[in-house]
């Protein structure tokens, strides 16, 4: 059986179209992989949420300024990514919480604890307890992480719905550059409102002291502000990323090109 030339071009030609599928195919089953390693395993099984796209970090009316290492830099959230160092955690064996002072100090000096600042900063319709200016009994919170509406009630079995939350954790503060910090400071990165947003407890529980590249909220209309703000406090007491966690902080901020740090004032 013969074979004319167009056919076997024609042969040829369509094998070679077959093989260019064919590594189409393996190529987006690879980038599948790597974009569930990454943003993918955070969005798998999640459902759309509404929520918050930003928290409150500052009211000058009854709060009063931490003094940080250094400000803020002002600005492109990513160019201030991009100022961070990068480097390997340091060990974890000797973190211990009081390295960071004693829990809510009132390091603002405004006669208030540090908890009681944020929960006034955060809930609406916040009441006090009687006779205080400063316990807040109950309020209503527009919770940021999981984009829901909770209600806040003091009490021993009620408190931890609404807990405080270190947006940069302190152990993982504690391993990218808060070793080097004085105790004074240590403290004010524990207390700095800038620091600190009042949230869902088992959010909060969940996250521990994860930093982005192992968690991110499930309100992904707050990513932008949760990872500026991240870049904010890191830059502010000269706290390091890991590359994954760079890596993590970039993808979130691409989708958001014009957001800026996040700045009490």
């Amino acid at each position: 059986m013969s074979t004319t030339w167009a056919a076997y071009r024609r042969a040829r030609r369509q094998s070679r179209q077959a093989w260019v599928l064919v590594i189409l195919i393996i190529a987006g089953g690879f980038a599948g992989i790597g974009w569930f390693f990454t943003n993918g395993q955070f969005a798998v099984g999640q459902d759309p949420v509404n929520g918050p796209t930003e928290a409150p970090v500052f009211d000058p009316k009854w709060m009063k300024p931490v003094e940080a290492v250094q400000p803020v830099p002002v600005g492109s959230a990513v160019d201030a990514l991009e100022a961070l160092p990068v480097k390997g955690r340091a060990a974890k064996d000797n973190y211990d919480r009081n390295e960071f002072g004693q829990a809510w100090l009132d390091v603002d000096r405004n006669g208030c604890d540090t908890r009681n600042d944020i929960l006034r900063r955060d809930l609406t319709a916040a009441e006090f307890t009687a006779g205080s200016k400063c316990r807040i009994a109950s309020g209503e919170l527009r919770e940021p992480y999981i984009g829901q509406d909770i209600h806040f009630r003091r009490g021993s079995e009620s408190s931890s719905a609404v807990q405080i939350d270190h947006v940069v954790a302190l152990g993982d503060a504690w391993q990218k550059g808060a070793q080097q910090l004085t105790a004074k400071q240590r403290q004010s990165l524990a207390n700095d409102p800038l620091n600190l947003i009042a949230v869902d407890g088992p959010a909060n529980v969940k996250k521990g002291a994860s930093d982005a590249a192992s968690w991110l909220p499930a309100n992904k209309g707050f990513r932008c502000h949760y990872v500026a703000r991240q870049v904010s406090v890191k830059a502010a007491y000269r706290l390091w990323v890991t590359q994954a966690e760079k890596d993590a902080m970039r993808r979130v901020l691409d989708s958001c090109p014009g957001q800026r740090t996040i700045r009490a004032t």
